[in-house]
């Protein structure tokens, strides 16, 4: 499979301070990327410099086959939708296509089906004249996923999806992207900290450490790697 993705040696920091440092992988077409580390090892700043948010101080994010940074589908970390909050679950899904849409003030034909597509895809078709406050929080994450799907041409950026969820819709959104992985041929990067599903549906799991070590691997090799000493066995902490 070729790289889809190449991170060459790349450097961030803030006020001073380097969060990445040195840091090297590449993301394979069609791979199913875990991220883990402890709080404060710079999962969250590699998420940002992946969508082109922060700058780097120094390397490289070589996308291919004209790839950018508008064309990853980006699940932010969960938060509660605000009480009152009047967008309609179509409304939101279909917001994923700005990026497509450029300057027309309205969604053209393609782009609706696209939407509709989406919702299809994730079962939420029947909830798409809903409000979102009248959703439960796995629905909310369907919903904000489908979105995802909307702005993806090949890439999905997952940043804790299941935080807040219950047991259940936790199961259920692991399964659906394992789906999107593995059926849709989606590549597929999810930020989480619960190792014991990254071990179980990643094919390739990349760890950071606070001291700026890091390491990219199967998760077989992770396992007997001393990066999983920290995190091996912990899940949802």
């Amino acid at each position: 499979m070729k790289n889809i993705i190449t991170c060459n040696r790349l450097e961030a920091s803030y006020d001073g301070t380097k969060v990445l440092e040195g840091l090297s992988f590449a993301v394979r077409e069609g791979d199913y990327l875990c991220i883990l580390g402890e709080n404060g090892s710079g999962k969250s700043t590699l998420v940002k410099c992946l969508l082109g948010i922060k700058q780097l101080d120094s390397g490289s994010i070589e996308f291919a086959d004209k790839l950018t940074y508008r064309d990853i589908g980006y699940l932010p970390q969960h938060t509660e939708m605000q009480k009152g909050f009047p967008a309609t679950v179509s409304e939101v899904v279909i917001s994923g296509c700005l990026g497509r849409r450029g300057i027309r003030p309205f969604y053209s034909s393609e782009e609706r089906k696209i939407a509709e597509k989406a919702m299809e895809r994730l079962g939420i078709k029947e909830l798409a004249s809903r409000s979102c406050r009248e959703l439960s929080g796995g629905q909310q994450q369907r919903m904000l996923l489908a979105r995802a799907l909307c702005a993806a041409k090949k890439m999905l950026l997952l940043d804790e999806p299941v935080t807040g969820l219950d047991p259940s819709a936790t199961n259920e959104m692991y399964e659906l992207i394992s789906e999107l992985n593995k059926k849709d041929k989606m590549t597929v990067i999810m930020v989480t900290h619960d190792v014991t599903k990254a071990m179980e549906y990643a094919d390739r799991i990349l760890c950071l450490c606070s001291c700026r070590e890091s390491f990219c691997g199967t998760p077989e090799e992770y396992s007997t790697s001393h990066m999983s000493n920290k995190l091996m066995g912990e899940s949802n902490v």
